[in-house]
């Protein structure tokens, strides 16, 4: 709408805030309106401890598997020292019992499930998209631990020590394996939630001191030689770490994961500087 300013020129009125400057006519169409499309949920970058993981935490211990098992299925050097280690270890006592016992499934898996459940209460609580996935995953290898390590004992056959009745299938350790698989994985469910560094600290010691109470209990009763457990701990340490890479077993997977959902549901992360 044009009128005459004061001078007698013509004057634009400005359009009025928030209304359309001219309304499209009877045979006009109207622009098509543009959503802003929600920006796609980033995906939590490979942190450096993580390619550490997998680059040593994997195959450092893989390879010394293999040397241990290549070394009793050749009945090679290390055996010799082996049996003389297990010789000046093995005094059978109610502490050893007590010890090896911790490695017993009705022991340590009641442990595991215990840390599962507060893990899937913790993640459901704090809305984690995919807060099923650690405890589900911590289960399904514990519950294929048997899967992996009885044929292991079957193919490798390894005989006893002289504290046991005669058999085979003793390398690797199985009680071993089940103490640190399932302490292992409790413990690795339980750190994302444990804020204090105190309190990851003491849970580590604890997973340490019950797999190596275990192992020695192993030892000192003469149930395993000591290459029995040394296997078992190259085994489970190649399983946790894969099992640790996993989405959801680090604070800071958590922290990205919580990051994402504001950024896309429109609220700025702390973490966004200005664009």
């Amino acid at each position: 709408m044009r009128r005459s300013g004061p001078a007698g020129r013509p004057v634009t009125t400005p359009p009025v805030p928030g209304r359309p400057a001219s309304s499209p006519g009877p045979h006009q169409k109207a622009a098509p309106v543009r959503l802003l499309a929600r920006p796609p949920a980033r995906l939590a970058p490979v942190s450096y401890p993580v390619r550490r993981a997998l680059l040593l935490g994997i195959p450092a211990p893989a390879v010394l598997f293999l040397l241990l098992t290549w070394q009793v299925l050749g009945h090679g050097p290390l055996l010799r020292a082996d049996a003389r280690l297990s010789r000046d270890l093995v005094h059978p006592d109610g502490l050893a019992q007590f010890l090896s016992d911790l490695g017993n499934v009705q022991v340590a898996v009641p442990v595991l499930l215990a840390a599962a459940g507060y893990a899937l209460w913790r993640g459901r609580s704090a809305g984690h998209p995919r807060w099923w996935l650690p405890p589900l995953a911590a289960a399904v290898l514990m519950a294929l631990l048997p899967a992996l390590v009885v044929p292991l004992k079957d193919w490798i056959a390894r005989p006893g020590t002289p504290a046991v009745p005669p058999a085979v299938g003793y390398f690797p350790s199985g009680h071993t394996a089940t103490a640190a698989v399932a302490y292992g994985s409790a413990t690795l469910l339980l750190l994302p939630w444990l804020r204090a560094r105190a309190a990851r600290v003491t849970a580590l010691a604890l997973c340490a001191a019950l797999v190596l109470g275990v192992s020695y209990g192993l030892v000192r009763h003469g149930y395993h030689w000591p290459l029995d457990v040394l296997g078992s701990w190259c085994l489970s340490a190649v399983l946790l770490t894969a099992l640790g890479t996993l989405p959801g077993f680090s604070r800071r997977s958590r922290r990205f994961s919580r990051s994402s959902r504001r950024t896309s549901s429109g609220t700025p992360s702390s973490r966004s500087g200005p664009s």
